[in-house]
């Protein structure tokens, strides 16, 4: 920013002479030239030339005669020696329709035109003020609410509640538009919108009829009427590949004869593994698939190794598994701690079955001779005493062959008295070497 200095300087060389005056000219930053005035005509002593400095922002520097002169650039408005600022605006027509050159700015002319309350338009670049619906005074200072006195509750549908609209100056229902039997959904735009119910035919906004009320009038491919609409209640009944047959009106699903699994849900084709799940067996007992004698599949129900019953009902564990579990006269039979005498079968006639270490022990008593294991009869000679085993392997008794018996009869004779040189008679007893 160029100013003059207040230095003036008087020169008086002669008392005719008119006096020298110098007019110094600095910028903010530096002394840029002085000029020397004299007789009304400017002599200077330097020549003033333009800097990066001399004038503000935004303006351009030319040289005149004797210094430089700042001026703002063309379209630009300001002091030239600190800022120009671009002008916005020189009239109306160069803002936008809803602003105003203002100063040369391009403002909204509504800001603090208009009174309380009012509304202010912008209209051709000038401002319009005006009292909105139901107000009433000057727009220009206030606006209050108008006394509406007598009116309509109506004037139209915006007048009402989005679920109304204005009927006869009135907000009701739309829902009144729907036809017979029809259903009002929900009310959009102040408009009905109708529906026929489930198992009604027709137009919504006129009447809605039923495709039945009773089953007596639906065909026989959709046999029951269900919320007044013909169905068949198999539909989607039953589970994938299950079959569906009616009994009555009611559905029964089951799975085809050669599929399984549960006709509700899914059906699969049968595997062998079926035959036992769920298990067809008492309880405790094994299932195993098989086959019957004409060769179809079946299960075969057994009681488990140790486990004794009918497997068919129940299988209970049994009371022994080998002969150490039994007492020593019993033998495990069968799982279960018998008698090996049982039945009295297994000796001959005669003979006598004694239990002995878990084996029948047949033998013929005294007085008595022969084969234990067929036939023991009296002896009047001869005391024979045989004994026969019986035993059992892998579950089964089994007879062996009867040993070879030597029977030594001895012939017991009278004497009234006893000679030394003749021994004594001693009776001999026949054992069964083992």
């Amino acid at each position: 920013m160029l100013y003059l200095a207040p230095l003036v300087l008087f020169a008086f060389l002669q008392p005719q002479v008119e006096a020298q005056r110098y007019y110094n000219y600095y910028s903010p930053r530096n002394y840029v030239g002085r000029n020397l005035y004299e007789h009304g005509r400017s002599i200077s002593d330097e020549l003033v030339r333009c800097g990066p400095h001399t004038c503000g922002v935004g303006a351009h520097c030319t040289h005149g005669s004797v210094r430089p002169v700042c001026a703002c650039l063309p379209g630009h408005s300001g002091d030239p020696l600190s800022q120009c600022i671009k002008i916005e605006c020189v009239s109306n027509d160069e803002c936008r329709g809803h602003q105003s050159c203002v100063n040369q700015h391009c403002v909204n002319p509504c800001e603090g035109a208009c009174g309380v309350n009012a509304n202010c338009d912008v209209r051709q670049h000038v401002p319009v003020c005006s009292c909105p619906a139901g107000y009433t005074g000057n727009p220009f200072t206030a606006c209050r609410v108008a006394d509406p006195g007598c009116r309509h509750e109506c004037e139209s549908d915006s007048d009402c509640g989005v679920q109304q609209s204005c009927r006869d100056f009135k907000c009701i229902s739309p829902c009144s538009d729907c036809g017979v039997n029809a259903d009002c959904e929900t009310v959009a735009a102040h408009r009905a919108v109708c529906k026929c119910p489930r198992g009604y035919f027709g137009d919504p906004y006129r009447i809605c009829t039923a495709e039945c009320e009773s089953d007596s009038q639906c065909p026989s491919y959709k046999p029951a009427c269900v919320y007044n609409a013909c169905v068949n209640p198999c539909t989607n009944a039953c589970g994938v590949n299950a079959d569906c047959n009616l009994r009555g009106l009611t559905p029964v699903c089951s799975c085809p004869r050669n599929m399984t699994g549960d006709p509700f849900t899914f059906c699969r084709p049968f595997e062998a593994r079926d035959l036992c799940e769920p298990n067809p067996c008492g309880a405790n007992a094994k299932c195993t698939p098989g086959h019957d004698r004409t060769g179809a599949e079946r299960p075969v129900c057994t009681c488990p190794t140790g486990y004794i019953g009918n497997a068919l009902v129940s299988c209970e564990r049994g009371e022994c598994e080998l002969d150490s579990q039994c007492a020593d006269h019993l033998a495990c039979v069968g799982y279960q701690c018998v008698d090996p005498c049982l039945g009295n079968t297994q000796c001959g006639s005669g003979a006598v079955c004694v239990g002995r270490r878990h084996i029948a022990v047949c033998t013929c008593p005294n007085g008595h001779r022969g084969d234990a294991l067929v036939n023991c009869y009296e002896s009047n000679s001869v005391v024979a005493s045989t004994r026969y085993y019986r035993y059992k392997r892998n579950g089964n008794f089994t007879e062996p062959e009867a040993p070879t018996v030597t029977a030594t009869e001895v012939v017991v004779e009278a004497s009234p008295k006893p000679s030394a040189d003749k021994p004594e008679t001693k009776k001999a007893e026949t054992e069964k070497k083992e």
